[in-house]
């Protein structure tokens, strides 16, 4: 059943038949500056309304692509390794391909940086046994007596070829000690160490955006 409600009534009179009391009855016309001032506080309360609603979507909207971009930066941290490995690899490969055609247009520089570096150390040996690859050995023989002399050594140089060594490579004999140069033990050191660099760094290096840190690992 519907709830009953008390009859009021709407204006009372007193013993006098004056009126006690009268409810305020709605007003049902306006002047044009109470229109105004009623359309403007609607206009103002709606405006309100319309900010706090795009307000909100925009909040709703960063918190969407905060959430996306949580998800994507580890996808993107492993994709930047990946490109840092794949870089390293191919500019090693690069470089080797650069040293390998080097090497072959000047054979004796490996050789001649070594008597150099090797100087004062050989200076008072009294002979100086030089072993190459067989190619090496053939192509450095006419000019060794002048590399050696450019690095200060006035002793007996002799050449041993060795068809055990590969390619470019060489050693040095020079009494009180020896040093050898191999140029694809070199490379194998270099990747060696590139390949262990990279592991150790994995998916710690600099952040993706300046100044951001990166979360560690669980």
């Amino acid at each position: 059943m519907a709830e009953l409600q008390k009859f009021s009534f709407d204006t009372v009179f007193d013993a006098d038949g004056g009126i006690a009391f009268q409810a305020p009855r709605p007003k049902r016309t306006f002047s044009a500056e109470e229109v105004e001032q009623i359309r403007r506080k609607a206009f103002a309360e709606g405006e309100q309304a319309a900010h706090a609603s795009i307000a909100a979507q925009q909040q709703l909207a960063l918190a969407g692509v905060a959430a996306a971009c949580h998800q994507a930066l580890p996808k993107l941290a492993e994709v930047a390794h990946e490109h840092r490995v794949t870089s390293a690899r191919l500019s090693l490969a690069c470089a080797r391909a650069i040293a390998g055609a080097a090497l072959d247009r000047f054979p004796e520089a490996p050789l001649q940086a070594a008597l150099a570096s090797l100087s004062q150390e050989i200076e008072a040996a009294p002979r100086l046994v030089v072993t190459a690859a067989p190619d090496l050995a053939e192509r450095i023989q006419g000019v060794l007596s002048e590399l050696a002399g450019a690095a200060g050594y006035a002793g007996a140089i002799q050449v041993k070829p060795d068809a055990g060594l590969p390619t470019h490579a060489f050693g040095l004999d020079f009494g009180d000690g020896q040093a050898a140069f191999d140029p694809e033990a070199a490379a194998a050191r270099v990747t060696a160490a590139l390949e262990e660099a990279l592991a150790a760094e994995g998916l710690h290096a600099e952040p993706l955006i300046p100044g951001a840190q990166t979360e560690p690992e669980g």
